[in-house]
């Protein structure tokens, strides 16, 4: 099963609707609470760095029986140097995002944790591509 979605700039509204609706579209199919919460949240995360830093984007969700694949791709500026951005508290939100409750620097981390794999793609100009790995059981949880 595939899915996408457009992730639109600097909408905080809209933001987060991509993975509340594939934690319930993995929910339906009986996995696990803790899996389930550990890709929704790496999703989110994803899906927030696209709206504040990335000028909008696509999430592709691919669901096979054996993992999880997510694919975030926008087209803002880059990260200049990836190992700092995945550095917890590091953070290039403007003033504005971080008095909206946003920009903590914790972003990447999460989903860096959350994953069972992180590749991310990114230049200074190019936008990013990250792709998340999620490992699911052999069996859905009853």
């Amino acid at each position: 099963m595939k899915v996408s979605y457009s992730i639109p700039s600097l909408d905080f509204s809209a933001a987060g609707k991509a993975s509340t609706e594939v934690k319930r579209l993995l929910g339906r199919l009986g996995y696990g609470q803790g899996l389930v919460k550990r890709i929704a949240v790496a999703m989110y995360e994803g899906e927030m760095n696209i709206a504040i830093h990335g000028g909008g984007g696509k999430a592709y969700i691919e669901l096979e029986p054996d993992y999880v694949e997510i694919r975030l791709e926008d087209e803002g500026p880059g990260i200049a140097d990836i190992g700092l951005a995945l550095t917890e508290g590091w953070s290039t939100a403007s003033e504005e995002v971080r008095s909206r409750g946003f920009g903590a620097g914790m972003g990447l981390p999460n989903m860096k944790r959350n994953a069972d794999s992180m590749e991310i793609d990114s230049k200074p100009g190019a936008g990013t591509k990250v792709k998340m790995i999620f490992r699911l059981p052999s069996q859905p949880a009853a």
